[in-house]
């Protein structure tokens, strides 16, 4: 009777917790087994981005809001104003770094959400990512990036005119990859000696239009990229160590994003326009389709479960969240959330 018990605890503490945002309603919806519970007050939560860090979660709100919740308890521990107009948060050196649209400043706080350190930048801050001690990130409007050590709050590096409109970002390895409006290249910038370069992707000497700056829609997986085709029912990859054109998928509709499963195995797309009620998911290895679904109503968010055998779907005019299977996407079990959108899951 005892090995059956220890079985248990052991399969209860490696459980999953769902936390989905319920976008216009301030709150995030908690699921963890069959259960549901709510954190509310949370601010505006369009584009909210929450992630952990220990037993706590950070959630970052469109209108300045940073959230400090207890993720044992799931109950809000502190929620401080850091900018108007917010778009991005990440954690370095033991610090949190938020980048704003308004005011033009990037601000860092400690683990209890006091101001350490404001950045004044004179543009809107986008592309906010951390490597190492280092926190890197651009200014829209001065077409500009800066490196900023986490530990003794100094800028270290200053890069201007690096593309029009720089926006969203990636780190691949060691390299910080940025993006453009208005540009079709991308800038990468080493991270180990801050040299840069800007680089085109080609196919067949012709450029290849991918659905940048958002890289939070691309897919990715070591040294390769899975990019949603702009007004084109494909998706491209590209290898982001050789910035090589390597082929596309043929999908069923326009889309948006496109994850990559934990292992490896799958990519997962989502879609806008008249199949966004449908979920696709393919062999990465092979590029073959192996299944395209309606899965709910307006698909907004997915996401894989650590162990890569379920995804979660928000079912944006369904109010719901579904539990899928993997690779068969059968819908096992379904929540109620309201107008549910961003999906981030903590254990497993």
């Amino acid at each position: 009777m005892l090995p059956l018990i220890l079985l248990l605890l052991v399969s209860l503490s490696f459980g999953v917790k769902v936390y989905v945002v319920e976008r216009e309603q301030g709150s995030v919806a908690v699921i963890e087994g069959k259960g549901i519970h709510r954190i509310k007050d949370l601010g505006n939560l369009n584009h909210a981005t929450l992630k952990f860090k220990g037993k706590f979660a950070y959630l970052i709100s469109r209108d300045g809001y940073l959230s400090k919740i207890d993720t044992s308890k799931d109950s809000l521990l502190e929620k401080v104003k850091v900018g108007k107009s917010t778009i991005g948060f990440t954690f370095c050196s033991n610090r949190i770094a938020v980048a704003n649209y308004a005011p033009h400043t990037v601000v860092f706080l400690n683990d209890d959400l006091k101001v350490v350190k404001e950045f004044i930048t004179g543009s809107k801050n986008v592309g906010i990512k951390s490597y190492k001690n280092l926190l890197v990130f651009s200014l829209m409007d001065k077409d500009s990036v800066w490196v900023v050590d986490c530990e003794n709050l100094k800028k270290v590096k200053e890069l201007k005119g690096v593309g029009r409109v720089p926006f969203d970002a990636l780190i691949a390895g060691d390299r910080y990859i940025v993006g453009f409006f208005k540009e079709s290249s991308v800038g990468v910038l080493s991270l180990k000696d801050f040299s840069y370069r800007k680089v085109k992707f080609r196919k067949d000497k012709e450029e290849v239009v991918f659905k940048v700056p958002h890289f939070g829609l691309w897919g990715v997986y070591r040294n390769y990229a899975y990019i949603p085709a702009v007004g084109d029912r494909k998706v491209h990859v590209v290898n982001l160590e050789s910035f090589t054109y390597e082929g596309s998928v043929e999908v069923v509709g326009l889309p948006v994003f496109v994850s990559v499963s934990p292992d490896g195995r799958y990519l997962a797309v989502n879609f806008s326009g008249d199949k966004e009620d449908y979920l696709t998911l393919i062999d990465r290895e092979t590029l073959r389709v192996l299944k395209s679904v309606p899965l709910g109503r307006r698909i907004l968010h997915f996401r894989f479960t650590p162990d890569g055998k379920f995804i979660y779907i928000s079912s944006y005019y369904e109010n719901k969240l579904k539990k899928v299977s993997v690779p068969d996407l059968e819908v096992l079990e379904e929540f109620p959330a309201m107008t549910p959108s961003g999906v981030f899951i903590k254990g497993g």
